[in-house]
């Protein structure tokens, strides 16, 4: 696996505080959403792509899905795999060297780890590319991204990168013993129709682009007032 990501000392301060922001406390919610668009039944195989501490994944197994979660930080993979229910399996993978072949019936990437701080470095064919390739002919991808257009508008302690859609921002985070740390974020950021492009690029059609808040996922028109895109698209 390649060398160290500038993320994973930032996770390893984290560890399971990550589960005490707001954004991810919608979890339930999103996994009814993502069910019922997804047509997913107990029994289907799906990939987390950038599970982070499972939330997503394990909320998916106790519903009798078989999910197999990959994320760079193995302190988050350590974390999902001792709260992991049945049908829940973790490991430490770069995203941009996965090499799954139509082994899933559907591919979740969401709140913009695997695709968003792993991309800022222009990586974004690579990983998106190695996401479709995970799925079997008919599967689907459900993909989170950051909006640009809502950076622009409403980020004003941030610097975004007009050339490259990275925003750079300076945030504080805590452990789970309160104590802070000062961190450096790189996010790559999308508007639909680079997701639409990318979507071409790696043979998948394109069912919804919807702008959504966490916990509220819905089918809805892109706006410039929501801070991400939710990717709804489909192999041949």
């Amino acid at each position: 696996m390649t060398g160290s990501h500038w993320f994973e000392p930032v996770a390893d301060h984290l560890g399971a505080a990550y589960l005490r922001y707001s954004f991810t406390k919608g979890t339930v919610q999103e996994v009814d959403f993502l069910v019922a668009e997804l047509g997913l039944q107990p029994g289907m195989r799906v990939l987390d792509v950038g599970c982070g501490p499972g939330r997503h994944a394990h909320e998916l197994a106790r519903r009798g899905v078989q999910v197999h979660g990959i994320d760079i930080s193995q302190r988050f993979v350590d974390l999902a795999t001792a709260a992991a229910p049945d049908g829940a399996t973790f490991e430490r993978l770069d995203a941009r060297e996965m090499a799954f072949d139509a082994e899933f019936d559907a591919v979740i990437c969401l709140c913009q780890g695997a695709f968003g701080l792993m991309t800022a470095t222009g990586d974004d064919d690579v990983v998106f590319g190695h996401m479709a390739s995970a799925l079997r002919p008919g599967g689907v991808l459900a993909l989170s991204a950051f909006s640009a257009y809502f950076v622009v508008k409403y980020f004003e302690s941030a610097v975004f990168d007009a050339a490259t859609g990275v925003n750079h921002e300076h945030t504080e985070v805590r452990n789970e013993a309160g104590e802070a740390r000062t961190v450096d974020l790189w996010t790559g950021c999308y508007t639909p129709r680079e997701l639409r492009l990318l979507c071409a690029q790696a043979g998948l059609r394109v069912e919804s682009i919807s702008s959504v808040e966490p916990g509220s996922y819905a089918l809805a028109p892109p706006t410039v007032e929501s801070a991400e895109f939710l990717l709804v698209a489909r192999r041949a």
